[in-house]
């Protein structure tokens, strides 16, 4: 029996878009770019429902354990966990913004 994995968005994550959207548009005055850049985000989240742990553990770059796993789309980065059969999609973030501090409430190391 196939068993179906189902994706479910949190309300903080569908923000996130909403601000990438904005944000680009605002920035950048194109509202185009801002469209395909929310729709290469969602095409890589939507191949998580075929292969829910294809992106790379959190834990493999962070100090500690955790069930958070993340993609990447060009400057922005999605994370999500996964349980059962559901992939909970919980934030995404341009690419230098400080996650630790965002998803954890511990600051990121400086190098």
């Amino acid at each position: 029996m196939l068993i179906m994995t189902e994706i479910q968005f949190s309300p903080q994550e569908i923000s996130d878009l909403q601000e990438v959207k904005v944000c680009i548009i605002e920035e950048l005055y194109n509202e185009q770019a801002a469209i395909n850049t929310i729709a290469k985000i969602m095409k890589r989240i939507r191949m998580l429902i075929d292969f829910p742990e294809s992106g790379a553990s959190l834990s493999s770059i962070i100090g500690f354990e955790t069930d958070y796993r993340f993609l990447v789309c060009g400057n922005y980065t999605t994370f999500y966990r996964v349980e059962d059969t559901t992939v909970y999609i919980v934030r995404v973030l341009y690419g230098r913004r400080n996650f630790m501090q965002i998803l954890f409430g511990v600051p990121q190391d400086e190098n």
